[in-house]
């Protein structure tokens, strides 16, 4: 096994993967990937919702809308240059009521803004006409929306790696990373890596990685778990697509909505619910030392200062049905209880500042020989194609590749 690298990739979710893909363009270029899980896309990449974004929400001119809208077509084209399967199904997004509209606009504003010219304005009559069950006074129809399997799309990802030369190394947690001779030495449970240069994707332990490498991040990885129920097949009728609310603004999260996966099933969810470790899938998961970092994290409390109500009625929803039903009914009036069954969740990596503030944009910082990746949450997997572009210029410039 060769031990010796141009770069080093550390994480094989579909950020990781994308940037090795960009980076395997430049001829000669040796690029390892280390990832920690026994396969690719173990955490965020292979627990989200499967849905290809517009960019709408995002803020015109960040790095979200700009990478978001360019890499949701360079995804659509990848999919249909690979044969993988994926829809460009559409969405709408559902005001309910008189206190939305204004934001609802908003939300046109930037989706126009950020190049979506044919985005639609809906009225009740056009919400019902899109989605029959579906409430709501007014709506927008967003039509660059699609589904994909973003399982698949790492795998392709990892085919075409290998097919260009570069390394993947399964069960490789990063433990040390430390600097001799000019080489960068990450240490693992296969043995020693080096490199001359190292990529940080290590999602929900990116700051962790930071850290270890000698970076002082100023922000912390904070994991707020997402559930979902899945309606019973004999009621999928309920919903065509998918149907959104319209957003809190405080927050980066999109609230419970309506997700038809590629495979036909459909998502009910997810909250976001504060989780008790970064790998708490569970409601009863918990970590006591990741506990104890959060409560040694002063941004941690100003955040929980400022929203521990929201947080509170989180929790109560994921533990209780029906109050979880009672939210998803604002949306589809015809839902009941016994439509829907525990699903699964996943886990956002989601940073915060030291003041309390939660991080919205992807947030990409550059160091001697040294990339990381310190945010890139939702529309992440979207985008994956464009970041991973984005970082391999930061490559080919900061490491005079």
């Amino acid at each position: 096994m060769k031990n010796n690298y141009d770069i080093a990739i550390i994480g094989g979710g579909i950020v990781g993967t994308a940037t090795a893909m960009a980076l395997c363009k430049k001829q000669g270029l040796s690029v390892l990937i280390l990832e920690s899980e026994e396969r690719l896309a173990y955490h965020q990449s292979g627990h989200n919702s499967g849905v290809i974004h517009s960019g709408i929400y995002y803020k015109p001119g960040s790095l979200k809308a700009k990478l978001c809208t360019e890499g949701r077509e360079a995804l659509y084209d990848f999919c249909r240059e690979h044969d993988i399967p994926y829809e460009r199904c559409g969405k709408i997004i559902v005001a309910t009521s008189e206190d939305q509209l204004e934001y609802l606009d908003t939300l046109m504003e930037r989706g126009r803004a950020n190049g979506m010219t044919d985005i639609e304005r809906l009225d009740a009559e056009g919400v019902r006409e899109r989605e029959p069950h579906s409430a709501g006074i007014a709506g927008l129809f967003v039509p660059y929306t699609g589904i994909v399997d973003y399982i698949k799309i790492v795998e392709k990802y990892a085919e075409i790696i290998r097919g260009k030369g570069a390394d993947i190394i399964l069960n490789a947690r990063v433990a040390a990373i430390s600097r001799g001779n000019g080489r960068i030495t990450l240490s693992t449970g296969k043995g020693d890596f080096q490199a001359s240069h190292i990529i940080n994707c290590a999602g929900l332990n990116t700051d962790r990685v930071a850290r270890m490498a000698g970076l002082k991040p100023k922000l912390q990885i904070i994991p707020f778990r997402g559930e979902y129920y899945t309606i019973k097949p004999e009621r999928r009728e309920l919903v065509r697509n998918l149907i959104y609310p319209v957003p809190d603004p405080r927050f980066p999260f999109l609230g419970v909505h309506f997700t038809r996966r590629i495979d036909g099933q459909v998502e009910a969810g997810p909250n976001a619910v504060l989780a008790l470790g970064r790998k708490a899938y569970k409601k009863t998961s918990f970590s006591f030392l990741e506990m104890a970092n959060m409560a040694a994290y002063s941004g941690f409390w100003k955040m929980a200062k400022k929203y521990w109500k929201t947080g509170l009625d989180e929790y109560f929803r994921s533990w209780s049905k029906p109050a979880f039903v009672k939210e998803l009914r604002k949306l589809l009036p015809d839902l009941k209880e016994d439509d829907i069954v525990e699903g699964g969740s996943g886990i956002r990596a989601q940073a915060l500042e030291p003041d309390g503030s939660l991080v919205d944009d992807f947030r990409i910082v550059e160091a001697e020989d040294m990339i990381h990746v310190l945010n890139a949450p939702s529309p992440a997997a979207t985008a994956s194609i464009t970041i991973g572009e984005y970082i391999a210029e930061l490559a080919e410039k900061n490491f005079k590749l």
